[in-house]
């Protein structure tokens, strides 16, 4: 068996006997094709059976235990998908490669998504072969090292994810294909409003994968000033910069055998995106000020956003070959307004979560009344789960042991979905119709800038996008209600200048 530490699959040194405990499958209607692979195969100690036709190798893959199944996409009679399914639901351990001269991406996307290990491109050379293979074989090997370790993780099971918890079916659909993406190593894309939970899903796929006995890490694209971004993500060499004393290793090199999730992916500046890019066709990693190839790095992509990636892409703001790439599996988060029936589920979790943290041990938890429900899930919750946490968590600071929590004991901000003509907000407002209209804007106005700056994070270059303002109109709107104004910082080499909000 492989060590135990995140071993690279192309770093794993297998003897002949451990390849020979591998039975592998090889199924493809050119004949030719399948003696080449039986023969390199063999050569390196594999146990090889080979097929031609779909339906035999569909029986064949349903009564024999086979570790790695090498399917052609396009058989005659039946598919190589309904092959590989027929495998998989005998075997779910078994590791399906699947062979195609028709590497698009909808071809790649379906396979992937339907439980293909890896897609091979006709046509291969015996080395390529060889790779596959072999990273396929040791994870095969290594399988039941990985389950073990997988279910020793802390909150590897879905029910202690919080934003996992539910079972509408919108929430099901997107946990369905978290879960086959799982077990591949295809790059994922997610994507959901903020406060969704698209980390926790990142996680839960990592989790589900067979990196999972090495930790994910993540990256917050828009957190950091573009040269700290780089020197975070590459690393840099010593003298590179100004503060760079010494050599750094960057996440890239650390997630080696890992995943990486990259937050916020279109925060990212261009340049980054270029050298990104490249990292991901071909696995070298060129640290800041290096002249050289400083690693090689094995490392499955997640990366995620809050806007649309495809309007990214069409104003130019994330590069449509990046996108492509890394966008193998799209995966939508849904927004907690579409999953009403999972609010009582997560209340109920945070009302616990919170009271073990805020109050004394032993004391008698509360319980929400049927109309603090129903107030929930009148609710938009325009921060999602975020929002609903820190609604709970007000809540629970002020609530008595035992007491029963009123709908009018919760916050008195109101996100509730009301018809447009409903004003009975206004006319509960008094006064002169200019006073009065004044009063309300600016109302209107403060809430907005507090929620539209809480759903950027606090970065303002994000609050002015989806507001679909300019940055001076939302700084002089900040000063204008006297609110914390986010300064952005910027700079090259890693010393950056705050950014001067403009005056009023």
């Amino acid at each position: 068996m492989p060590p135990k530490g995140g071993v690279r699959a192309d770093d794993a040194e297998f003897t002949e006997g451990d390849r020979g405990n591998v039975h592998i499958l090889v199924v493809d209607d050119d004949h030719g094709l399948v003696e080449v692979c039986r023969t390199v195969l063999e050569e390196e100690g594999y146990t090889v059976t080979t097929c031609d036709r779909g339906p035999a190798a569909r029986d064949l893959i349903r009564r024999r235990n086979f570790q790695i199944a090498l399917i052609d996409l396009n058989l005659p009679q039946v598919s190589g998908l309904e092959v590989m399914a027929a495998g998989l639901k005998a075997n779910p351990a078994l590791f399906p490669i699947i062979m195609t001269g028709d590497s698009s991406i909808e071809s790649s996307v379906e396979a992937l998504s339907l439980g293909a290990f890896t897609y091979l491109p006709k046509p291969f050379s015996a080395a390529h072969l060889k790779l596959f293979v072999g990273q396929a074989a040791f994870y095969a090997l290594a399988a039941e090292e990985l389950k073990e370790a997988h279910e020793d993780l802390p909150g590897a099971r879905e029910s202690q994810h919080p934003s996992i918890l539910g079972e509408s079916p919108a929430l099901q659909r997107t946990m369905n294909l978290a879960a086959r993406t799982g077990r591949t190593d295809a790059s994922v894309f997610i994507y959901g409003e903020s406060g969704t939970g698209k980390e926790l899903i990142a996680q839960f796929i990592h989790e589900k994968s067979r990196r999972a006995n090495r930790p994910m890490l993540a990256v917050n694209c828009a957190a950091l000033p573009e040269a700290l971004l780089e020197s975070e993500m590459f690393g840099h060499r010593k003298g590179s910069f100004t503060g760079a004393v010494k050599e750094h290793q960057g996440l890239l090199e650390a997630a080696d055998g890992s995943t990486l999730f990259l937050d916020e992916i279109t925060e990212m500046s261009p340049g980054i995106q270029a050298k990104l890019l490249r990292v991901i066709q071909d696995g070298k990693v060129r640290r800041v000020g290096s002249d050289r190839i400083d690693a090689v790095v094995d490392v499955r992509f997640i990366a995620a956003t809050n806007r649309s990636p495809d309007e990214a892409v069409a104003e130019g703001v994330l590069r449509e070959d990046l996108y492509y790439r890394l966008r193998v599996v799209p995966i939508v988060v849904p927004p907690l307004r579409e999953r009403v029936q999972d609010i009582p589920i997560l209340a109920e979790h945070f009302l616990r979560e919170y009271w073990r943290k805020h109050q004394p041990k032993g004391s008698e938890l509360p319980r929400f009344s049927l109309d603090a429900i129903r107030e929930f899930q009148s609710r938009k919750w325009l921060g999602n789960i975020r929002e609903l946490q820190n609604v709970i968590e007000h809540v629970v600071v002020l609530t008595e042991p035992g007491e029963e929590i009123q709908a009018e004991d919760l916050p008195a901000f109101d996100t509730r979905v009301t018809p447009a003509s409903d004003t009975s907000g206004i006319m509960l407002r008094k006064g002169k119709y200019h006073d009065v209209r004044q009063e309300l804007t600016d109302e209107f106005e403060r809430r907005y800038l507090e929620w539209v700056v809480q759903e950027a994070n606090g970065n303002m270059s994000s609050a002015a996008r989806i507001a679909d303002v300019d940055r001076t109109t939302l700084y002089r709107l900040m000063e204008k209600h006297n609110l914390a104004i986010h300064r952005e910082v910027r700079g090259e080499g890693g010393s950056g200048s705050e950014d001067d909000a403009p005056s009023s």
